[in-house]
């Protein structure tokens, strides 16, 4: 998740700040996850990151890195899902951005990227916080492309759902899959109120 944020970033201000063509294509591919079946995405993964794939089969040969089935490949089939909710927080935080308080900015002489770093990002950090917190609490119920693209390996590919989904295969699994669903009901309970409680103080901070 912590690579992803950078790039959600980048990207949530791209679709808010730019103009150009293509906008609309480029903000309808980073949405696709949001509708796409997650085996599909899964799928897709599988089809681009495997061994035989064209970014899979140069991360091999090159580095000797192979996603498919293994933890790394599962925490990218979570990243690529939540990627969407992440581009989505921060942009809307960034639209809401005083755009007044940029112009003064510049007409201090102050650049594009000292803008971006000293006046966009710090107003549009409760945002970013949210949907990063808000995004890991999702990575953590996910499902389908994990699955797909990672397979389900107990100690190394398995997640939670993956882990309650096997539970209950088992029989006589129901008391097992009852306590890990408890522990994804907490954990997800508790980003959403982590989430809430970080974008009160940080807007608080902001004068908001």
């Amino acid at each position: 998740m912590g690579f992803g944020l950078p790039l959600a970033v980048l990207t949530a201000w791209v679709l808010a700040r730019l103009r150009f063509p293509g906008r609309s294509l480029l903000n309808a591919v980073v949405h696709l996850p949001l509708v796409l079946p997650p085996v599909v995405t899964g799928w897709l993964l599988l089809l681009i990151f495997g061994v035989r794939g064209p970014a899979g089969r140069l991360l091999m040969d090159w580095f000797g890195i192979r996603l498919v089935f293994t933890t790394a490949g599962a925490a990218l089939a979570c990243a690529v899902m939540v990627f969407p909710v992440m581009v989505r927080a921060i942009r809307l935080s960034l639209e809401n951005v005083d755009p007044g308080l940029e112009q003064a900015a510049r007409t201090l002489g102050a650049g594009r990227l000292d803008r971006l770093f000293s006046v966009t990002l710090p107003l549009a950090a409760p945002g970013i916080l949210v949907g990063a917190i808000v995004a890991y609490a999702t990575s953590l119920g996910e499902f389908g492309a994990v699955i797909t693209f990672a397979a389900n390996i107990p100690g190394q590919t398995q997640t939670l759902p993956l882990a309650i989904y096997s539970a209950l295969q088992v029989p006589g699994g129901e008391a097992r899959a009852a306590q890990l669903s408890l522990i994804s009901f907490a954990l997800a309970v508790a980003g959403l109120l982590v989430s809430e409680w970080m974008g009160r103080r940080l807007n608080a901070a902001l004068g908001r």
